[in-house]
């Protein structure tokens, strides 16, 4: 199946200061996500960012606030759509789409498309746009969810499935963005 920008919702989950040093290949974590928030305001696609526990583990990094017109929600729980805010305005936006990226993959990430699986919602993991502390945490993260038939993707791959075809103005202003 294709991601469809018209049926997709980005969620960034927990791209926090205190969690992001802690995490293995930050740098390609947040350099990805800055290109899928970018892709989502270009071509219109709506974006919840999530923050665990702000208090404790503070805001979402300055590298990624004010990319994309996003909804900012902070929780408590691992899964997104067990807070009650997240749920409600997921489902509010009427997609069936869930493009995830986020940390940590095994914690939060998996819990959350775990979730959106069992409502009934395609889920789409964005492999170089999501970490754990740890390798080993990382891979058994993604090999679970493909297990489950969640679609474990890249960047790449969701900003062109987006755009669904060249030469659109769009694909001009996205283009050095992926080069």
């Amino acid at each position: 199946m294709l991601i469809r920008s018209t049926d997709s919702v980005l969620v960034v989950i927990d791209m926090q200061e205190r969690l992001v040093p802690a995490m293995q290949a930050p740098a390609r974590t947040i350099r990805n996500t800055r290109k899928l928030l970018s892709g989502a305001q270009e071509i219109g696609v709506p974006v919840i960012m999530t923050e665990q526990y702000p208090a404790g583990l503070g805001a979402t990094v300055p590298e990624l606030r004010g990319l994309a017109e996003a909804t900012v929600l902070p929780k408590m729980h691992f899964s997104c759509m067990e807070d009650a805010a997240f749920a409600s305005a997921f489902r509010g936006l009427n997609r069936r789409q869930a493009i995830l990226a986020g940390m940590e993959a095994h914690i939060c990430v998996v819990q959350t498309a775990a979730s959106l699986i069992e409502e009934g919602y395609e889920v789409f993991v964005v492999s170089d746009a999501t970490a754990s502390r740890t390798t080993e945490s990382e891979a058994a993260c993604l090999a679970r969810l493909n297990a489950a038939g969640i679609g474990i993707v890249t960047t790449e791959m969701v900003i062109f499935e987006w755009l669904g075809q060249a030469g659109t103005p769009a694909f001009k202003k996205m283009l050095p963005l992926i080069k």
